[in-house]
């Protein structure tokens, strides 16, 4: 019995010090315990990924480069009191030749809610007077975050986050009309951590639809109806804290999270990401999905698309971000939507 308890101190004891240590390495940017970060990056090897090519360029599978805007930002706070604070992290749907910006919007509380802002050359963009999602329910009440919109035969499923102070669920919205929208509640309510970031397949791959959230490691569920989904414990895509050959970290060290809606490819399923550093700093990466199963990874970026490299995306109500989360194609390219800084929003452009 005595061997017990000193062995389960034993345990309390090295598991607090890898803690205190992760706590350090996050609110001291400068600061990387290589060896708690290691011991952690072998915990943390559950994606099947080749990586089998050290170069990125002329990857057929990748969007890019991506050119930023030179006007940005394209859509600022202010016009109205639900949106008085900051717009950032939109969606977006291109319809009868307009693109349609889905944008978070926080009122001088921080309380958000979701707008619409419309455009005919997916630079220019008219704001609507109204949000279109409100927190009207208990589990949304601190607000309505970071949508995501997909159109499936017809109907538009829009993921968002509902946030409560102390933490958020992953919701989900439907509509015919991209005005009314009839809330579905949380979607994954036994999922034991917080949830957020629903990135929708477009469509059924062998005979069920697939989503890809997390904020942490990136995970993935399945629906048979794109309501009810049933999530899997294990990641698909973690934070890489393992060094490069060249003893730099990388730029997804710290987390990852989903961006825009994936896009089905000849070469697989195409998810843009977000992923922070230690220093917590946000930049955008893509990751190549197998179309035959979702679960693994192909290829992944090896360095950021995009980063934060202005003023605009380094000063704001949260410093240091670039966060990709709207993506159209659109006048024969392809366009990129993103927060900056948490306070404003930017498009950069490629070719298709």
């Amino acid at each position: 019995m005595n061997y017990l308890i000193n062995h389960n101190k034993r345990i309390l004891y090295y598991f607090g010090i890898v803690i205190i240590f992760w706590v350090i390495s996050i609110y001291l940017p400068g600061f990387y315990p290589d060896i708690v970060i290691e011991v952690l990056a072998e915990s943390n090897t559950n994606e099947i990924c080749d990586e089998s090519s050290d170069s990125e360029e002329n990857f057929p599978w990748m969007i890019g480069p991506w050119v930023k805007y030179p006007h940005n930002p394209i859509l600022t706070a202010g016009d109205y009191e639900w949106e008085s604070k900051n717009v950032l992290n939109p969606t977006a749907l291109v319809k009868d030749s307009k693109v349609y910006l889905f944008y978070r919007a926080q009122n001088d509380k921080r309380v958000s809610c979701i707008g619409l802002a419309i455009s005919n050359d997916g630079y220019n963009f008219e704001k609507q007077s109204k949000p279109v999602l409100v927190p009207t329910e208990k589990y949304e009440f601190a607000g309505v975050e970071d949508p995501r919109i997909v159109e499936i035969d017809g109907i538009y499923y829009m993921t968002y986050t509902g946030w409560i102070y102390h933490t958020n669920y992953l919701c989900l919205a439907v509509s015919k009309d991209f005005i009314h929208w009839e809330k579905k509640g949380k979607i994954l309510p036994d999922w034991p951590m917080a949830s957020k970031s629903g990135a929708i397949v477009p469509k059924k791959i062998n005979g069920k639809y697939y989503m890809y959230f997390g904020d942490s490691d990136i995970f993935i569920a399945t629906s048979e109806n794109l309501i009810d989904w049933e999530p899997q414990t294990k990641p698909v895509l973690n934070r890489r804290f393992r060094k490069k050959d060249n003893g730099e970290r990388y730029f997804d060290s710290l987390l990852v999270e989903p961006g825009p809606t994936p896009i089905i490819t000849e070469q697989g399923i195409l998810l843009i990401y977000n992923g922070a550093n230690f220093s917590k700093e946000y930049a955008t990466g893509e990751v190549l999905f197998s179309l035959e199963d979702p679960r693994i990874v192909l290829k992944r970026t090896d360095t950021p698309l995009l980063e934060v490299d202005n003023i605009l995306e380094e000063k704001g109500e949260v410093n240091n971000v670039v966060f990709s989360e709207g993506l159209v194609q659109f006048n024969g390219k392809w366009f990129l939507y993103f927060g900056m800084a948490d306070s404003r929003i930017g498009v950069a452009v490629a070719d298709l």
